[in-house]
């Protein structure tokens, strides 16, 4: 098994230093200029859309989810495990200079996460619960490639709701372990299946009751986080120009911390930062394109900020609270447990109750979101409901297993799956671009106009292959719309 797993490492170590570190990197730039750094200059736009009101269908039904409810779905997935154990590790291996590859990667990659989430939008599906669509989708309608579509789909069912899903609840089950502090051989499958359990009763429920309940989680288990961390912060506030300067010296090899090179530095921070915020990643389309919107460019842009809630606060708050507690990372503990020791190092024996609380609602939401992530791509290949209701039991098993067993090997076939995963879908959205620069451009000139944008398939009818965006009662519903414009008035 140790023989497997340094291989999987190996491959997966070269996957991403040879291959994926440059075409992220390069592809994240191109996009950045030719949108206009879309992921700067449009923030507002991020909160206004974020709160947009859903269209709805002429029987006065929401035709989907809301413009919030997809962003909590695809936040239920980012925000994890990538979170606290992954930005333990990449502080872990890589210093504090990891951090600040973190933060690059997410304003870099932001210009992806919009690229993919708009045309997620654009290509998206109509189904019985609203509707559905991603990467698959639009390598099949936008490429005419429904192969590459194909193995896209399988890839994510293997990385997200199987091997992901397993790392969170073998997350959940180490935390609630070290919560213990007693060795209980069954105690994981106390948690197991209890989690399993759960899962089934949300999974089985549809997409719907999905967001309903990352609706309501999500929040809460961020401001929780928050408040630990910004208490854990202000405790040691003197501290904080410290660990700035840790960061930026440490990102480019100035100093060397758990024998982090510079290539080490950049790989972690890089690694680590895609697996949670997932920019570029092809995962989030998923989730923003089951959302009822008036234009494609507005999950684009809800996605975005999805990248900035998870980088820039969760993940930074878990940098921090390590950073200000452990100023010496020299054989520090990779993994939730350099957190878990951080926080009740500072907080005391107490706040590992907390912190389980805290994890459970991390890493369960994310199991949902991988869930739906996976949902979606089985429909994209069958929609034969025998093979839905198959991938649900195999999801809420995946959970089960991940309770049960060593982490090691599943981590590191998950890098290698994510980076394969990645690098199909930046090829697809390199090849798509031109079209999300097109939606950004009507985007714009809309809102120059004053109007709340709405896009119809006509404003851009070079376009092939567009199911949805028929007219502008089925894109807004029935509201008025005003006459000779394909868009309503901006209250």
């Amino acid at each position: 098994m140790d023989t497997i797993n340094d291989f999987v490492l190996s491959a997966g170590d070269g996957l991403w230093t040879w291959i994926l570190l440059p075409v992220v990197g390069i592809l994240g730039v191109y996009f950045t200029v030719r949108t206009g750094v879309v992921q700067f200059r449009l923030i507002p736009e991020m909160f206004r859309t974020l709160s947009d009101k859903t269209p709805l269908d002429t029987d006065g039904k929401a035709q989907s989810v809301s413009a919030f409810q997809a962003f909590t779905i695809s936040a239920a997935s980012r925000v994890g495990v990538g979170n606290i154990a992954g930005v333990g590790t990449a502080i872990a291996i890589g210093g504090p200079g990891a951090v600040f590859w973190m933060w690059t990667m997410a304003f870099i990659g932001g210009a992806s996460s919009f690229v993919e989430s708009t045309l997620g939008q654009l290509y998206k599906t109509k189904d019985k619960d609203g509707f559905r669509g991603g990467p698959a989708y639009y390598m099949q309608r936008g490429l005419g490639a429904r192969w590459m579509g194909i193995i896209f789909a399988v890839i994510l069912i293997l990385c997200f709701p199987l091997a992901f899903s397993s790392l969170q609840a073998n997350t959940i089950s180490a935390t609630v372990a070290s919560t213990v502090g007693v060795d209980l051989d069954w105690l994981p499958w106390i948690v197991g299946l209890a989690l399993s359990a759960l899962t089934g009763l949300v999974v089985f429920g549809g997409v719907r009751r999905i967001a309903s309940v990352t609706q309501a989680v999500v929040p809460v288990m961020a401001l929780l986080y928050l408040v630990v961390g910004i208490l854990i912060v202000a405790m040691n506030v003197t501290e904080v120009p410290r660990v700035f300067g840790e960061i930026y010296a440490g990102a480019f090899g100035f100093q060397q911390v758990a024998g982090g090179a510079i290539g080490t530095i950049i790989l972690q921070g890089v690694k680590r930062g895609m697996f949670s915020n997932e920019a570029g990643l092809g995962s989030a389309p998923n989730a923003g394109a089951s959302a009822a919107v008036t234009h494609p460019v507005k999950q684009g842009l809800v996605q975005t900020l999805g990248v900035y809630f998870d980088t820039f606060l969760i993940c930074s708050i878990t940098a921090f609270i390590i950073l200000v507690s452990t100023p010496d990372l020299a054989n520090a503990e990779r993994g939730i447990g350099l957190t878990f020791d951080a926080v009740t190092g500072q907080l005391g024996a107490w706040s590992g109750v907390l912190l389980s609380v805290i994890v459970f609602l991390l890493a369960f939401s994310s199991i949902l979101g991988n869930y739906y992530y996976g949902e979606s791509n089985i429909e994209f290949i069958t929609t034969k409901r025998v093979w839905l209701t198959t991938y649900r039991v195999f999801a809420v098993a995946a959970v089960l297993a991940g309770s049960v067993l060593t982490a090691d090997l599943v981590w590191n076939t998950a890098d290698g799956l994510m980076g394969i995963m990645a690098l199909v879908n930046l090829t697809a959205i390199a090849l798509l671009g031109t079209v999300a620069f097109k939606l950004l451009k009507d985007y714009s000139e809309q809102r120059r106009d004053g109007f709340d944008p709405v896009f119809t398939r006509d404003r851009l009818p070079e376009l092939k292959n567009v199911e949805c965006w028929q007219d502008a009662l089925s894109v807004t519903g029935p509201m008025p719309v005003i006459k000779g414009k394909q868009a309503t008035k901006t209250r």
